[in-house]
């Protein structure tokens, strides 16, 4: 799970982001004083207003018109300077919203390989879409709208002290009340609303995972056992929610009984001060109005609490992703050659068991391995240290001698890259799909390399390469991953790893394409995740994997030859298929468990020829 950011950074960062708003930031400070200011007149000239009456000596009426000319004059000053205040807020909401977005996207590219495939999707999923909008409506409106209640909460207090200070203490005194309701709630708000959004974000992740591997649910019948994950989910939520909206209805009632009470202790205390003659009514009226001004603010204030503790939490979630520890990559100096050498390898996910055992393995410059073996035996976990997206927990994987997940980033994918059966599809032009990895490429040669691939559908597309994914026109499953292998051929790196690439597309276009792919390759090294036979058949050579170990290697006649576990598997799977261009089937290495467990057979490290490890009867 990533990191939620502590008090400490989120403080840092907002600093920050108000920093480089400074100048909105001190505009729209000043405009609320003035505003503020402004409305502090109108209550005054009123008190004024009353003294003039009770007087009635001279112009009362002339008076009277004057001093309600001031307060309209007032009125309209301050509407006008908080509209321009809060368009100021705005802006200033909108640009800072923008720069938290950009920087979680740029940290989210950032992110090691190893943490960003481990990561649980709908983590950040949540923190990218929910977490970001909240945060951006709070600085939005939140931020302005606050800011204004706070300065005019300021201002009424401190112009009631100075009208009559016992008159000011009585107001501060009454809002004890607020003070505790909100100190109250306060305490509870942070860890509650990070509650809520941790659940929020597990109920997303099994959401989209359920979604996404249906069909593998249906088949494997785990049905009954995703919906009791997907009910724990949900009652995870739904107390967290409730526990957040019980906050809120302990502090709203509070907030409403608290801000009464100013207005009750000012007219109470200020009657009894005018009764021995210490204040006139003017003064009891203004800082009775002044009172009940303070009441806007802090109803604002109390509105938006709440939200603003989820935007804190939101942010604090946005900002954890600056506490993943980066992986320090070592001096890797520049690879010598293409040769890739497993030397000794052992690897566990999470602390556990080991995956892989002691695997010793050299992948020649050009040719094409496959990778054999039942489910479960480490062969995409080879893949991934092939592809420097894992460390090895001892041993080494090396690329022209230098250790693979040393090389920076660009300079990697231009030396291996490994395909999935997962691929993204952007909704842009078919064009800029491609264009991704290679942003010049000409017209020719993105078709040349849709045409490798067999993606023969894109002049069947209404604008051809200028199609817009998305807009009406989606790609299923099969062409979406044909889309993936063209970027391949575009990218054109020295090794490539195919773990299940071909997956979605049927046998006979997955043999077409893997051949296609392996033509227009040549002189490269490509490594193939073998769950069809036929792909060991073609390949240069075979390695089997068997319990995390490599128990074989060698040609595939070599292997069919020794009777050993791959022959066993090629007759098992041969035999299904009467010569015909296969696919997956039952006995497909990586589809069911191998024919050969039981038999008790052994495996001892030998070399082959070219002194590589392989294995043979023992």
């Amino acid at each position: 799970m990533v990191p939620v950011a502590g008090g400490a950074r989120v403080r840092a960062a907002a600093w920050a982001d108000l920093r480089a708003e400074r100048g909105a930031v001190a505009g729209l400070l000043l405009l609320n004083v003035l505003a503020s200011a402004a409305g502090l007149a109108g209550p005054w000239l009123l008190g004024r207003i009353v003294d003039a009456v009770r007087a009635g000596s001279g112009d009362v009426l002339g008076t009277v018109d004057r001093l309600a000319l001031g307060v309209l004059v007032f009125t309209v000053a301050q509407v006008l300077l908080g509209r321009w205040a809060l368009a100021v807020g705005y802006r200033f909401g909108e640009r800072t919203a923008a720069r938290v977005r950009e920087r979680f996207l740029a940290r989210a590219l950032a992110l090691p390989p190893s943490v960003a495939e481990h990561v649980p999707a709908g983590d950040l999923v949540a923190r990218g879409s929910t977490d970001a909008s909240v945060v951006a409506t709070t600085l939005r409106r939140a931020v302005p709208e606050v800011v204004v209640a706070v300065v005019q909460a300021g201002l009424l207090i401190a112009a009631v002290l100075v009208l009559n200070p016992l008159l000011g203490l009585c107001g501060l005194v009454c809002l004890v009340g607020v003070g505790a309701a909100l100190r109250w709630y306060l305490r509870r708000a942070r860890p509650a609303y990070l509650t809520e959004a941790a659940t929020g974000a597990r109920l997303a992740d099994v959401v989209t995972s359920t979604a996404k591997g249906a069909r593998t649910i249906e088949a494997l019948a785990l049905e009954d056992r995703r919906a009791q994950a997907a009910d724990a989910a949900v009652a995870d939520a739904r107390a967290a929610r409730l526990r957040t909206l019980w906050l809120r209805t302990v502090l709203f009632p509070s907030f409403d009984v608290s801000c009464a009470l100013p207005v009750v202790g000012v007219l109470l205390v200020g009657g009894a001060m005018h009764a021995n003659g210490l204040v006139s009514v003017g003064v009891v009226v203004t800082a009775t109005v002044y009172m009940r001004q303070l009441v806007g603010p802090l109803d604002t204030l109390t509105l938006w609490v709440e939200q603003v503790q989820g935007a804190i939490a939101s942010y604090a979630r946005l900002e954890g992703l600056a506490e993943v520890p980066r992986e320090e990559p070592g001096p890797a100096g520049s690879p010598e050659d293409d040769r890739i050498e497993v030397s000794g390898v052992r690897y566990a996910y999470d602390g556990g068991r080991d995956v892989l055992r002691g695997v010793d393995l050299v992948v020649r410059p050009g040719e094409r391995l496959a990778v054999v073996g039942a489910s479960g035996a480490g062969k995409s976990t080879l893949a991934r240290l092939l592809a420097g997206l894992d460390r090895p927990r001892t041993g080494s994987v090396t690329v022209g001698g230098t250790p693979v997940a040393d090389l920076p980033p660009d300079r990697l994918r231009e030396q291996v890259v490994l395909v999935t059966q997962d691929h993204h599809v952007f909704h842009d032009t078919v064009r800029d799909n491609l264009r991704v990895v290679r942003p010049h490429a000409s017209d020719e040669e993105l078709r040349g390399a849709l045409e490798a691939v067999g993606a023969r559908w894109i002049d069947d597309l209404p604008r051809g390469l200028d199609t817009e994914i998305g807009a009406g026109i989606s790609l299923d499953g099969a062409r979406a991953q044909q889309l993936s292998l063209a970027r391949v051929v575009l990218a054109g790196p020295h090794t490539l790893i195919l773990d299940e690439a071909t997956a979605l597309l049927d046998p006979r276009t997955a043999r077409e394409t893997e051949r296609s792919l392996a033509a227009l390759l040549r002189g490269r090294t490509v490594i193939a995740i073998a769950h069809r036979l036929q792909t060991a058949h073609d390949a240069d050579r075979v390695a089997v994997l068997e319990a995390g170990e490599l128990v074989e290697l060698g040609t595939h006649d070599q292997l069919v030859s020794a009777g050993g576990h791959y022959a066993r598997l090629w007759a098992s799977w041969h035999g299904g298929h009467d010569g015909r261009d296969p696919g997956r089937q039952p006995g497909a290495a990586g589809a069911s468990p191998h024919p050969a467990a039981g038999t008790g057979t052994r495996w001892r490290s030998v070399r082959d020829t070219d002194g590589n490890a392989t294995a043979g009867p023992g």
